[in-house]
């Protein structure tokens, strides 16, 4: 065998025992790492991450998991109260997989708080909070791995359908016990109840037409300002900017709303609605027409007013809406 030949064996069986050799410490160090998350997230459902164990444990290869992450800033002096409440939905969604049969090292939960982590938030030039990031195993996130925050709300409900989208992890919500609500529902029967045996000899109030036109109308008013719809996507209350701020009660967007939102718009629409009512009882009620006049003065104020408001509220949240009245 020639000497080139016996040096080119030479140099490919060198070349195969490097190529092994580093196979064998990419595999150990992933293994390493899986062991590292697998033990903190035994402890712990969300793990607390800082700039190094971000840079260490997501951004550098190997990894084989997804990571979701929540970027957050729950210190006191931030005055970040939508991210106490997302973190507590954040956290039921971790308990529910870390408790179930969806537990697996495929994925892994982890916060980073703004003052543990500034460096990361820079890193991704990140101004706000809370945002949450799926980093998959594979690859650089995508647009699709930031969750859509001011559309779907945060509730575990809603972050568990988008983690399954993204990962194919399905996990099964599993709220502690909240024994408020049916507290309320008893304490409420309880308070009818017991208003009905006290006047159990005169209740010709529950075949009273204003009373039922009263509840009627509440419910109404509760329906149309978007209660079911916060109770379905759990938006926030408002929204408080981190750098400036200010603090906003009305979305932007036409495809969501914030819970204080709602109750804007229920105050306004209970007014003209009280407007309309002042104007119908001027109309027809056989008061003095010095009384009739006021109701019916202070009728159109509700209503041109109320309505105005209602109208540039709608202006805000869709753009281009090219009509007002009074307010713009």
């Amino acid at each position: 065998m020639s000497p080139k030949l016996l040096y080119a064996l030479f140099l490919l069986l060198l070349c195969h025992a490097k190529s092994s050799d580093g196979q064998k410490k990419k595999e150990t160090l992933l293994s390493e790492k899986v062991s590292q998350m697998m033990e903190w997230a035994s402890k712990r459902s969300v793990i607390r991450m800082n700039g190094e164990k971000f840079r260490k444990l997501v951004r550098a290869p190997p990894r084989n998991y997804s990571v979701v992450i929540m970027f957050t800033a729950l210190q006191p002096q931030r005055q970040c109260a939508v991210c106490r409440q997302a973190d507590e939905e954040y956290q039921i969604l971790a308990n529910s997989w870390r408790y179930s049969s969806a537990f697996t090292n495929r994925v892994f939960f982890a916060a980073v708080d703004f003052d543990e982590g500034s460096d990361v938030f820079q890193m991704l030039n990140m101004n706000s909070a809370p945002t949450f990031i799926h980093f998959p195993s594979k690859g650089k996130p995508k647009k699709a791995d930031t969750y859509e925050l001011q559309v779907r709300g945060f509730a575990a409900e809603q972050l568990a359908r988008w983690v399954a989208d993204r990962t194919d992890v399905h996990i099964r919500v599993i709220r502690p016990p909240n024994y408020a609500g049916p507290l309320m529902l008893g304490f409420l029967l309880a308070v009818i109840g017991g208003l009905a045996y006290l006047r159990r000899n005169n209740l010709e109030f529950l075949y009273n037409k204003n009373v039922w036109a009263f509840s009627a109308l509440c419910f109404v008013l509760i329906m149309t300002s978007g209660q079911m719809w916060n109770h379905i996507r759990g938006p926030p209350y408002a929204h408080k900017n981190p750098n400036t701020g200010q603090v906003s009660y009305i979305h932007g967007s036409s495809q969501a709303q914030f819970v204080a939102e709602t109750h804007i718009v229920l105050l306004f629409n209970a007014a003209v609605t009280i407007g309309m009512v002042l104007l119908h009882e001027a109309a027809t009620s056989e008061m003095d027409i010095g009384k009739r006049k006021i109701m019916c003065i202070a009728g159109i104020g509700l209503v041109v007013l109320f309505f105005s408001w209602l109208l540039s509220i709608f202006r805000a949240k869709y753009h281009g809406y090219p009509y007002s009245f009074l307010i713009s």
